[in-house]
């Protein structure tokens, strides 16, 4: 019997993670049988995919088209509200981050698509948990907008397999790191901002305070992370909610100490905002063995990797010597 060639759409796949990712995946898979969209234009200079459609996801009617026309059998769902955006317009990141996610898994309870994978975040962490080493299984208390979609989302992942057997899968993200595209309104944006303004104008200031850590990924070990969670065997999966995701964790005073090794002359300022009251509820350090049983999670980047290969490609992307 012949394998099915998978059909791959992506969701958001001009964001941050999204155009990574696509590329990625176009790699793998080949141009033909991937499918990126998103609000905007297609940008060819972002995306590889040899087809892209310009849609809304919350228009259920035209994402189940588009599943249809191309035959989809995979679908990465990144579109959403990140939480500094959503703080600022809740209702809609309520609408955005949760119900699209919900016509999909009902699009595989149907049968029309095999496979989903849907991002959760650290978000979901909240206050009464540890600081340090957050389990698998702790109890989630988000406090921001974001945190609580995040939340539902993950309950909903898990309500989808367990009675109708969907197989949908997700990882908790922790901050990402990404010279190739900028962030998009995140707590943890800080740790791309800081390279860019490094590069371009030699100092930055903080608006996360210096000595509060946040576990973060660079993106490389993200969608290596993401990739070895869709290539793994179903029945090797224990988690059907979200599994932890730790990466590195650093304060932006560590962070700026990796760049003076390579910038001697740069300088950091800090002025923290309303994203500090969200860094303040989140984990430092996130327990990950879980994943790394189930499906052999592993990482390539520490913090000196991280820093030397983001300058070494902002340099160049930004002309900078």
């Amino acid at each position: 019997m012949e394998l099915q060639t998978e059909k791959i759409l992506i969701t958001g796949a001009l964001g941050q993670i999204g155009t990574e990712l696509t590329n990625r995946l176009v790699e793998i898979h080949g141009a033909e049988n991937v499918v990126a969209s998103g609000l905007d234009r297609w940008q060819k200079e972002l995306t590889t995919a040899g087809y892209y459609e310009r849609m809304d996801v919350t228009n259920t009617q035209l994402v189940r088209q588009v599943i249809k026309d191309y035959g989809i059998t995979t679908v990465y769902h990144l579109a959403s509200l990140l939480s500094g955006t959503s703080e600022k317009q809740p209702l809609f990141a309520w609408k955005l981050n949760l119900e699209p996610l919900l016509h999909f898994c009902e699009m595989a309870k149907e049968g029309l698509i095999q496979k989903i994978f849907w991002p959760s975040s650290i978000a979901v962490f909240g206050k009464g948990l540890p600081k340090n080493d957050v389990g698998q299984d702790v109890v989630l208390n988000p406090t921001t907008v974001y945190g609580i979609s995040k939340m539902a989302g993950e309950k909903w992942c898990e309500y989808y397999y367990d009675k109708f057997g969907v197989d949908v899968r997700s990882i908790r993200y922790p901050g990402l790191i990404s010279w190739k595209t900028p962030a998009g309104g995140g707590t943890t944006d800080y740790a791309v901002e800081i390279f860019y303004e490094a590069v371009e104008n030699g100092a930055y200031t903080s608006f996360i305070s210096e000595d509060t850590a946040m576990p973060m990924l660079y993106m490389n070990d993200a969608i290596k992370a993401t990739l070895q969670l869709m290539s793994a065997p179903k029945e090797s999966l224990t988690v059907h909610s979200s599994y932890n995701l730790g990466g590195l964790s650093f304060t932006p005073a560590e962070l700026a100490a990796e760049i003076q090794k390579e910038m001697p002359d740069f300088k950091i300022a800090y002025e923290p905002d309303f994203r500090q009251q969200i860094a303040d509820s989140w984990p430092s350090s996130i327990d990950d063995s879980v994943a790394k049983k189930d499906w052999g999670l592993s990482y390539d980047y520490g913090i000196t990797e991280m820093s030397k290969d983001m300058l070494k490609n902002l340099k160049t992307k930004l002309q900078k010597n």
